[in-house]
C-alpha cells in the first residue's frame, strides 16, 4: 500500500453480518502518507467466506494484497510490507464508504485512507 510494495495482508477483527456482503467491489483509494502527501488509486475487495474477504491495492505505482474483516461499521484489513506488518481500520459509513487510519507496526504514526465504491 502507500509508497511501499506490500504482500500478503494478515489480521481482521470480527464475525461479519449477514448484510456486510455488499461490502465486495472496486474502490477509489484517497490517502496520505505518515509524511502527509497524499496517494491514490484502486482497491478490490472479494469475499472469501462468510467471515473474510481479500482486498488489492494499486496505489503510487505499487501493489498490495491482505487479508480483511468486517464487524458492523468495522472494518479492518492487514498486510504485509516487505518484513514489515501494516494493519488498516475503517469505518463503513451510511453511503458506502470506508474511512480509515492505517499503521506499520514499528513506526511512529498512522496514515489516512478513503475508499470510495466506484
Amino acid at each position: 500500500m502507500r509508497k511501499f510494495s506490500l504482500s500478503l495482508a494478515l489480521l481482521g477483527l470480527a464475525a461479519v453480518p449477514a448484510g456486510a456482503q455488499s461490502i465486495g467491489g472496486t474502490y477509489t483509494v484517497a490517502g496520505t502518507n505518515f509524511d502527509g502527501s497524499s496517494y491514490g488509486g484502486e482497491a478490490t475487495i472479494t469475499l472469501t467466506s462468510e467471515t473474510t474477504c481479500a482486498i488489492h491495492w494499486e496505489t503510487g505505482g505499487s501493489s498490495s494484497d491482505g487479508i480483511c474483516m468486517r464487524n458492523d461499521d468495522a472494518f479492518s484489513a492487514g498486510y504485509v510490507m516487505g518484513k514489515a506488518v501494516g494493519l488498516v481500520v475503517y469505518k463503513v459509513q451510511e453511503d458506502g464508504s470506508l474511512h480509515g487510519l492505517w499503521t506499520i507496526a514499528g513506526k511512529e504514526g498512522n496514515g489516512t485512507e478513503m475508499l470510495t465504491p466506484n
